[in-house]
């Protein structure tokens, strides 16, 4: 009868794969401590030979005597030729990313970079740098929109946007035209054949 890895016991550090993680588990419940340390060098350079060293080969020796602590979930008791990693360095988890709350960011397919840029606009005082500014926001809003939508953007819809995100500040003449934009066409993914 087959046996699936799934259900197996999962693997510590899987880059090194089932065979590494069975002699490590062997090299645990050897009784005789010289024994144990001779099968644990023996593991390492078994894990240097599948793995070569790319860089510094001393500190790739320390790293793999650490992976092979870890494998053992720390149990392993042999005379090692470095400091071994300290347990408790992985009892602290890493730090929460705060996540965004529904609603902070109504505008989401027009990303964090569009409203910073609105808000530099409306700081601006009247004049043609700022309208020319307008203009290339207006236009990047239009591309951004169609990149979500390309069945077609309304130059209503980006300044009925540009104005809510401007909270009124900024208010674009209707009769200004936006670029348009066609959607790049995706590849197709076959190969054109050569003549």
């Amino acid at each position: 009868m087959l046996t699936y890895t799934n259900h197996l016991k999962q693997l510590v550090l899987p880059e090194y794969g089932r065979n590494i993680q069975n002699m490590v588990d062997h090299c645990v419940g050897i009784e005789d401590r010289d024994e144990r340390t001779r099968c644990a060098h023996s593991i390492v350079s078994t894990m240097l030979t599948l793995f070569p060293a790319q860089g510094d080969a001393v500190e790739y020796r320390r790293k793999l005597w650490d992976h092979l602590l870890i494998m053992s979930d720390f149990k392993l008791d042999v005379d090692f030729p470095f400091e071994h990693v300290d347990p408790s360095t992985f009892d602290e988890g890493p730090l929460p990313v705060p996540a965004e709350r529904p609603g902070s960011m109504p505008f989401r397919h027009y990303g964090h970079y569009i409203p910073s840029l609105i808000a530099s606009a409306s700081a601006m005082e009247p004049g043609d740098e700022r309208d020319a500014l307008i203009l290339l926001i207006a236009n990047q809003m239009k591309k951004t929109l169609l990149a979500a939508n390309p069945e077609g953007v309304e130059d209503s819809r980006v300044f009925a946007d540009l104005r809510h995100m401007s909270h009124g500040a900024i208010h674009v003449d209707p009769q200004i035209k936006l670029h348009d934009f066609k959607q790049a066409p995706t590849p197709s993914g076959k190969k054109k054949k050569k003549r």
